[in-house]
């Protein structure tokens, strides 16, 4: 099993959680969405929460610090079937979805599986390299 390296990658907005804010934010919309029988709220608190760790992981993934492959590689494959059923409506035979879904998930998973190996290996030799002492 791979382990991480350094310290985890630091957010787009620094010091500031933005995107642990917007996971937790979502997931009170969603529970209120839910609870209350609103589908906005639910879904708006859904999408809201997944952008949040689409961030997150994909921040960890790219840079080598965790791998996340099956999960980013996913998100294609969701929008491949999204897409599928936009143009063709829903099917009668659900497996006819797989026919699109799986060859999309699988590049994708093969894809991002190799590009984390590189990160990986470029996290390491950064870490592995002796720091320059502080100017002062």
């Amino acid at each position: 099993m791979l382990g991480t390296d350094g310290e985890r990658p630091a957010g787009l907005f620094g010091s500031v959680p933005v995107s642990e804010f917007a996971i937790l934010a979502g997931l009170a919309a969603a529970i209120y969405g839910y609870l209350s029988s609103r589908p906005p709220a639910l879904i708006a608190g859904l999408v809201i929460c997944a952008l949040g760790t689409m961030e997150v992981v994909g921040r960890e993934h790219f840079t080598g610090y965790r791998a996340h492959t099956a999960m980013l590689a996913a998100i294609p494959a969701i929008a491949a079937e999204l897409g599928v059923v936009a143009l063709f409506g829903d099917p009668s035979e659900r497996g006819l979805l797989l026919l699109a879904i799986v060859p999309v998930y699988v590049l994708c998973f093969f894809a991002l599986r190799r590009q984390f190996a590189f990160a990986r290996r470029a996290r390491v030799a950064r870490s592995a390299r002796p720091q320059a002492p502080p100017v002062s």
